[in-house]
């Protein structure tokens, strides 16, 4: 009786390694990696960030991605946020460019039903020693849906809230282009 069951133990941890071996044989194949946040910077261990200047003609825009890039920075904690330049290693800097709203989608008789707002951010990171580190710029430019509405009121909170989730998207991703190299 012993037997069967001793043999059914060798072949579900056979089949355990099969698929342990399948599954790292995928996920090296296809880019994925663990991102090692100390090795990526060097020796940079704090980033000041300092207030975006707003080129766009959306009040207000610049606080809301600065604050987005902040906790972004203080979320992952890769890197301790400092408010003084001076005792940062790295420096934060750079701009809302530009925010474009179109019609998405129409109804029957030609109301918009949706509206597509993009984001474009131009960043620099500069070391201590004056040298900048390379931002990809698509990670810096991004699209949200937001519906419309009778209301304009509506329309102006959900396009609000889009412009929030912009600034969410685009910190994250600005953070993960620092170590993306």
């Amino acid at each position: 009786m012993l037997g069967p069951a001793l043999w059914y133990i060798p072949a579900v941890a056979r089949l355990a390694a099969v698929f342990i071996l399948a599954s790292a044989l995928l996920c090296s194949g296809c880019g994925y990696q663990i991102v090692r946040y100390r090795e990526a910077l060097a020796d940079a261990r704090r980033v000041a960030i300092v207030g975006l200047v707003n080129n766009s003609f959306e009040p207000g825009l610049e606080s809301l991605v600065t604050d987005a890039i902040t906790r972004e920075f203080l979320r992952r904690g890769a890197l301790q946020v400092v408010s003084d330049p001076e005792t940062a290693d790295l420096t934060v800097k750079g701009s809302v460019q530009r925010v474009q709203t179109r019609s998405q989608s129409f109804s029957s008789i030609v109301f918009a039903l949706e509206f597509r707002v993009t984001m474009t951010l131009e960043l620099e990171v500069e070391r201590r020693d004056g040298s900048t580190l390379p931002i990809t710029h698509r990670a810096l430019v991004e699209s949200e849906i937001y519906q419309a509405s009778a209301d304009h009121e509506v329309t102006r909170t959900n396009r609000k809230e889009a412009l929030r989730r912009l600034a969410g998207i685009l910190a994250g991703r600005f953070h993960d282009s620092l170590y993306e190299r």
